[in-house]
């Protein structure tokens, strides 16, 4: 075995532990200088984001691998825990590491005008971006618990950095208590499981679950709590607060935790339950037709909210919530059809769309977000009422504007068209007017982001930004970075759903191999 392999074979316990080690180390290089600590932080992020893509190659070329810590004899009475990583948890860890590197990189100028807490700043970062991989990469159930709390508490602290602003803090304070009584129920979802099954890890549970009164419940608390941490209405009201108060250079990466959540709803669906329902044809139905329509409110109240608001960052956080709804109208159309074989391939289509807008959900809301924080870095302003003629002096920001307009909206050539459309295909052949209702909050959200445009951008310029800069190069970079992303996912799709989207969405709805996978190791 070459060094290679090594490394491969070990990659996922290093994927935690560099970032976690290095959360650890920030405070006290941070003594050193500021410069010092930046440096170490991203060669953290840097080499954790390499094992990731060297992972990836090899599950993508090679299957499923896992990793087991503690002893494999199982006479031996010693505790167990397991990741399991497939085409899906690699794809949302290579998710999680874009948007943590480019949260680094805007954050080197961002926050550079922050005195104090920065050390606690990195720190937290580095926290958060191990608690969401850990989510992603575990295969045990109770350990996904243990990151998703690790998560709540960082992402808490970060939403909070403006500790003089009550807003944040009032933000910080609802996103901590209805996350803590989110994770009650998790755990009381996860202590039901194990007093029937005797096991936490999620394939022996998918082995062994019979789909007993106990486990309906089970699913519509996990359902519940995690469609409430990824933003799904009518839990999402934490979401705008959230993502409105906290810094730009923080928000990015809390979409990643979000959608660690809403692979957690996708995980516990298909993997755990998946096998059950392609037997029990009613109950996906059922499920599924629940999430469609959660889905289709999602993205009507997250649009009708996002056409009222005046203050910039608030109007996309509702378009955040919306761009939720669309991920799971895929997930609806993949449970509603999963037990009829002849609407298989409708909903593998629909699963493709929505894991794909995943992805592209989190590079083109982050992107506006970002945007966002560049106006209020030079105008400190975040009321578009207050705003006017920035496009004169912040023409590359503006540049990046339209870009993630154009892209969150669904428009050609960007990449939210070609998950949009897959998304609008799939669901016109189960339901017409669901696709019809979707087109049109689209078309809606074009229109509420034009209103934007002319308001911060294109109108009158007021006298009080005649002094306003572009932002510095970091912040340029870290935006720039995601519109090429975006750009080379619009112009070629076909290479992301092929080695990228099917290969999730095939180890996403073939439960069998993963759990097939894990006993063979446990």
């Amino acid at each position: 075995m070459n060094i290679l392999e090594i490394i491969i074979e070990q990659s996922p316990p290093l994927i935690i532990a560099i970032p976690l080690l290095g959360a650890f180390l920030t405070p006290l290089i941070s003594r050193l200088s500021g410069k010092a600590r930046n440096v170490f932080v991203g060669i953290v992020i840097a080499l954790t984001g390499f094992l990731i893509a060297l992972l990836a190659s090899d599950v993508f070329a090679n299957g499923p691998r896992t990793y087991v810590f503690g002893a494999k004899n199982l006479a031996l009475p010693v505790v167990r825990i397991l990741f399991e990583v497939d085409s899906l948890s690699v794809f949302m860890a290579i998710v999680t590491f874009i948007l943590a590197f480019v949260s680094l990189v805007y954050s080197w100028s961002f926050m550079n005008k922050e005195n104090d807490g920065l050390d606690k700043y990195y720190t937290l970062i580095l926290l958060l971006f191990t608690s969401t991989l850990g989510m992603e990469l575990t295969g045990d159930i109770f350990n996904f618990f243990v990151f998703l709390e690790i998560s709540c508490i960082s992402s808490c602290a970060l939403i909070a950095f403006y500790t003089g602003r009550g807003e944040s803090v009032e933000a910080a304070f609802k996103y901590i208590v209805i996350s803590s009584i989110g994770a009650l129920f998790v755990l009381f979802a996860i202590g039901l499981l194990y007093s029937q099954y005797n096991a936490l890890n999620i394939a022996t549970l998918a082995h062994v679950i019979q789909y007993t009164f106990l486990d309906k419940i089970v699913l519509m608390l996990f359902i519940a709590v995690l469609g409430m941490k990824a933003g799904l209405v009518p839990m999402h009201m934490w979401l705008p607060d959230a993502y409105g108060e906290a810094p730009s250079s923080v928000t990015i990466i809390i979409i990643g935790a979000t959608q660690a959540s809403l692979y957690g709803v996708l995980r516990i669906c298909f993997t755990l339950y998946g096998g059950m329902f392609q037997n029990v044809t009613i109950n996906s139905f059922v499920i599924g037709w629940i999430i469609l329509v959660l889905a289709i409110i999602t993205i009507l109240i997250g649009v009708i909210m996002a056409l009222i608001q005046t203050d910039f960052r608030r109007l996309i956080a509702y378009a955040a919530v919306a761009e939720i709804g669309y991920i799971f109208l895929g997930v609806g159309v993949g449970l509603a059809v999963l037990s009829n074989p002849g609407l298989m391939e409708v909903g593998k289509t629909a699963m493709q769309g929505g894991v794909f807008h995943i992805i592209n959900d989190s590079l083109d809301i982050g992107l506006l977000f970002l945007v966002a924080g560049a106006i209020y870095y030079t105008t400190k302003e975040s009321s578009l009422d207050k705003m006017g003629g920035l496009a004169r002096n912040m023409k590359y920001t503006t540049i990046f504007f339209v870009i993630g307009l154009l892209a969150v909206s669904g428009m050609p050539p960007m990449n939210g068209f070609a998950s949009k459309l897959l998304i609008y295909e799939s669901i016109y052949q189960l339901n017409p007017i669901l696709s019809i209702i979707a087109i049109l909050c689209s078309i809606l959200l074009l229109a509420t982001f034009v209103k934007v445009l002319h308001s911060a951008f294109l109108g009158p310029k007021l006298p009080k930004f005649d002094d306003v800069k572009e932002v510095p190069r970091s912040m340029l970079l870290a935006m720039g970075i995601i519109a090429a992303i975006i750009i080379f996912f619009g112009l070629f799709p076909e290479f992301v759903l092929n080695n990228l989207v099917k290969p999730a969405v095939d180890a996403l709805v073939s439960n069998a191999s993963y759990i097939s996978k894990v006993l063979g190791v446990i």
